[in-house]
């Protein structure tokens, strides 16, 4: 006979084993899994409840009849194949002060899943007015029977909402995007964002876009768009980062931000840029426009073929203490580099200020295949309108000997009617093989100090401390990838070691990382050889 206190024991060790098998049922089937759906468009069905792989939902159409929440999981299955629009609802938030957003990824092993809105929407990933999403590891195509303005891949539009935080889109494979290559028929391309709001200003804060593949997008690659104007519109989106892109086949723009502060693009690539821009039609690879503090470094771009511009970099329209860093530009046909403002624009409030070109190398730039608006156009560095305060310091820009037919170095222009002002060189070298010339127009305050000047320079400027000596690189060619650069370090012996002058917030580094000295005079160029 069991006495009363052994019937407690009991009970109470029967009440503790079903409580932990109830527990065991519910981290199973219970609210975790529940935040998780899954999509088969070859084996799901939309009657069920999406919760597991042998469950999934079959169609965008749930997808997007659903409004997620923070926490949940959207996963594709791997080598699914879908017709139509992705444009998923719901928000994600901030929890206990980190974000706690709603992920799309894919499951299973193969392909990623693909989305083909075939140029029956204008972007076959649409993402309106929602934030704290995190999307992943999908194919994107939007091909139409013909070429079509304002046709996406990506679509982040952001209106009358304020501020939308935390969109990040990684490993997104974007191809075969045929929207228009004309500029002013609208924005088409691979991802395009868009801030704006009559009611209320908007814009984005922590937007990413890494490591994702933009092929045969037409017109541009990664571009945005926002409040552009200064005073009480100013609105600009910050904490914007576009990193570890690569961008083919694209013939216009490749990197754009646009109203922001702080935007950093960094280690993307810009190659093989098709020859399908109407005449006229301006483009180039990575630049800022309308933005304040933009950091470009670390990317290669080549083989731009615009009508018009067509360099690897540029510090475009009312942009404001921009630092291009650290950048490998090659056989671009427009050029290097492009610092520009238009003057006559209205309302004429609009300065590009405080730009910073340091420790990039330009091989074959400048070599155009075709006449720029009638015109054999391709100086190396274009300087245009009311610039002010340009520092370009320690790149080296390499010039084969071939045929070129505008043999322009530096084109200082007045786009808008004003003349760029206080343009300093320093610290560089100008290796040319054949000859080139330069174009000073009626610019004001520039100077150099302490450059290389080796080859023919006609009309070249006066430098105090010019070095007319061969720099003595290691071995330069002109190829694809950050690792041939270093045949364009120094060799020993080089008259640029310790040569050049000394520049305060000069970035702490060169392209190779070497520390740079502050005790001595820097080298001359992209390298500090390290003279110990």
């Amino acid at each position: 006979m069991l006495t009363r206190t052994r019937k407690t024991q009991i009970m109470t060790g029967l009440v503790i084993v079903l409580a932990a098998a109830l527990a065991v049922t519910a981290s199973s089937t219970g609210p975790e899994d529940d935040r998780v759906f899954h999509v088969d468009s070859v084996n799901g069905d939309d009657s069920n409840d999406g919760h597991s792989a042998t469950n999934a939902w079959k169609s965008l159409e749930k997808v997007n009849s659903t409004v997620f929440e923070a926490g949940d999981k959207i996963l594709f299955k791997a080598g699914s194949k879908f017709k139509g629009q992705l444009k998923p609802l719901g928000s994600g938030r901030m929890a206990d002060g980190r974000p706690a957003p709603i992920v799309i990824d894919k499951y299973g092993e193969g392909d990623k899943p693909r989305i083909d809105a075939e140029g029956e929407f204008e972007a076959a990933l649409y993402i309106h007015n929602v934030e704290y999403w995190e999307i992943n590891n999908l194919e994107l195509t939007n091909k139409g029977p013909e070429p079509k303005a304002r046709r996406k891949g990506v679509f982040v539009h952001i209106e009358d909402y304020g501020t939308a935080s935390h969109i990040h889109l990684r490993d997104l494979y974007i191809h075969d995007v045929n929207g228009t290559c004309r500029k002013r028929d609208g924005a088409s391309g691979g991802i395009r964002w868009q801030t704006r709001g009559k009611v209320k200003r908007s814009r984005l804060n922590g937007f990413l876009v890494e490591n994702c593949h933009i092929v045969r997008c037409e017109r541009d690659g990664i571009m945005g768009a926002g409040h552009i104007q200064r005073g009480a519109d100013w609105f600009p989106s910050l904490n914007v980062v576009i990193r570890k892109n690569l961008i083919e086949e694209v013939p216009g723009d490749g990197i754009v931000p646009i109203s922001c502060d702080g935007a950093l693009v960094e280690y993307n690539v810009m190659r093989q840029c098709t020859r399908l821009l109407p005449q006229g039609d301006a483009a180039a690879g990575i630049w800022p426009w309308a933005c304040d503090n933009t950091v470009i470094q670390f990317n290669e771009v080549s083989d731009h073929k615009a009508p018009w511009d067509a360099q690897g970099f540029d510090s475009d329209w009312d942009c404001r203490n921009t630092v291009i860093q650290y950048n490998y530009s090659h056989d671009n046909e427009g050029g290097f580099l492009l610092v520009c403002n238009n003057g006559g624009a209205q309302p004429n409030i609009a300065v590009n200020t405080g730009t910073t070109v340091r420790y990039n190398i330009s091989v074959n730039d400048g070599f155009r295949q075709q006449k720029a608006n009638d015109r054999d156009f391709s100086p190396i560095f274009h300087i245009s309108g009311p610039v002010k305060d340009t520092k370009i310091y320690n790149n080296i820009i390499y010039v084969p000997n071939k045929p070129d037919p505008d043999p322009t170095m530096i084109k200082m222009d007045n786009w808008g009617g004003p003349w760029p002002e206080d343009t300093w060189f320093a610290n560089n070298i100008f290796y040319v093989e054949g000859e080139v010339k330069y174009d000073w127009g009626e610019s004001k305050n520039h100077w150099f100090e302490h450059n290389v000047f080796f080859g023919k320079h006609a009309n070249g400027p006066n430098d105090p401390y010019v070095i007319t000596a061969d720099p003595m690189f290691v071995s330069p060619e002109a190829a694809a990838g950050f690792e041939t650069l270093r045949g364009f370090m120094l060799e020993k012996g080089s008259p640029c070691i310790r040569a050049g002058i000394p520049i305060s917030n000069n970035g702490g580094r060169d392209l190779f990382g070497n520390v740079l000295p502050w005790a001595v005079p820097p080298s001359i160029g992209a390298h500090e050889f390290d003279a110990k």
